[in-house]
């Protein structure tokens, strides 16, 4: 089966299948020479390579240098999915770019757009989104970083912790309390410049699978008003309509993932003799590889769906939450059995490090959790079930 036969899918056009192709090919030839060993500089390497070429066009409005009119929810499942396949660095360097520049996508003033957007898409910037604190992850609400009013600007003060591209990120889209209000609709956006006075990289974090991460620290970190994104006290609403939209995208970073993993497994069971045949004459391999395709099947359909209801099936303004919910769940976990299955079928190569599916292993745990973790979807949907 071709690579990309599943895009024959009603989900996507001509447009999307041909991104796809294009992507893929490309991806066989630049991304062989990335060297990993420094990740940071791996991660910028990726960035310029992906804006120079075009592809992080897919990540910003055709107004600022983007691809498509809006952000369009199936090019960036393309775009993640393929990445994936070949290196989940790339896929992160691809999504972080839509991500850290995703609220000013839709709610920064034209000034910003105009100042920011261009640059994301052309890979001279990196992107990040500073959501996450030490005692608010999945509970956003309790967020305790605050940004005071004063005069032209705001104040911020507080931590942000497990942000992606944190300590090579070039602008940070930061969430604080303003105060307008308890809880969530108390929370704002802004635009915060990296190198300005009060916010400093308090400590580099490190996963099992690498890439720029880091806790941020703002200690009277002076913002101009200007610099905010959208109203006061509508942050929460932003960063939750911006996670709607990629979302979806982590579902398909799963599926590539996935789908390599289901390669490496074919190619192992077909080549590796044992017992005077090879391991794919045994029913319990083929057993296990029908398991394998069914479980990226199911959850490829809810992730095109997701994405397809984003861009063409729902009314203009209807949010897709609980579709993207699904999507993000379903794909995630099915993944991590994929992979799981595909390292046990390797044996003790498997475990190598440095190998296929050794990597992807440890690539796709991170995925079950940011973003909003596994039981955090489906709190989501049941409550959505529930508002009926």
């Amino acid at each position: 089966m071709a690579r990309t036969a599943h895009l024959a899918l009603p989900f996507f056009d001509d447009a999307h299948r041909s991104l796809a192709a294009g992507l893929d090919a490309w991806a066989g030839v630049h991304l062989q020479a990335v060297d990993h060993h420094d990740t940071d500089a791996a991660c910028r390497q990726l960035v310029a390579a992906l804006g120079q070429d075009g592809w992080l066009r897919h990540c910003v409005p055709a107004a600022y240098g983007g691809a498509s009119e809006a952000l369009d929810s199936r090019a960036l499942v393309v775009c993640r999915e393929t990445l994936a396949r070949h290196d989940g660095l790339a896929d992160f360097a691809f999504a972080m770019q839509g991500l850290g520049s995703g609220p000013i996508t839709l709610a920064g003033s034209e000034a910003l757009k105009t100042e920011v957007l261009p640059k994301v898409a052309r890979g001279e910037w990196i992107s990040a989104f500073a959501l996450t604190e030490p005692g608010a992850g999945s509970d956003v609400a309790a967020m305790a970083c605050t940004a005071r009013d004063d005069g032209d600007a705001y104040v911020l003060d507080g931590e942000k912790t497990w942000i992606s591209n944190g300590g090579i990120a070039d602008i940070y889209c930061v969430f604080a309390r303003t105060g307008e209000a308890p809880g969530s609709r108390g929370i704002s956006a802004f635009v915060v410049h990296a190198g300005t006075p009060g916010l400093e990289i308090a400590e580099r974090l490190h996963v099992i699978a690498p890439h720029p991460l880091a806790r941020l620290r703002f200690n009277g970190c002076r913002v101009p008003k200007a610099q905010m994104l959208g109203a006061a006290g509508e942050g929460f609403k932003l960063a939750m309509r911006t996670l709607d939209i990629f979302r979806a995208s982590v579902a398909a970073a799963a599926l590539g993932f996935a789908r390599r993993a289901l390669d490496e497994a074919l190619h192992h069971a077909k080549s590796r003799a044992m017992f005077g045949q090879h391991l794919a004459d045994f029913q319990l391999t083929q057993a296990t590889l029908g398991d394998m395709a069914a479980d990226i099947d199911a959850a490829a359909l809810l992730t095109y769906r997701a994405a397809w209801l984003r861009d063409v099936g729902s009314a203009p303004g209807q949010r897709c939450t609980r579709e993207a919910a699904m999507a993000k769940m379903m794909a995630t976990e099915n993944a991590q059995k994929v992979i799981d299955r595909a390292l046990q079928m390797h044996g003790g190569q498997g475990v190598q490090v440095g190998s296929v599916v050794e990597s992807l292993y440890r690539e796709i745990r991170a995925l079950r959790i940011y973003e909003g973790a596994t039981e955090v979807q489906r709190l989501i949907i049941g409550r959505d079930l529930l508002a009926g």
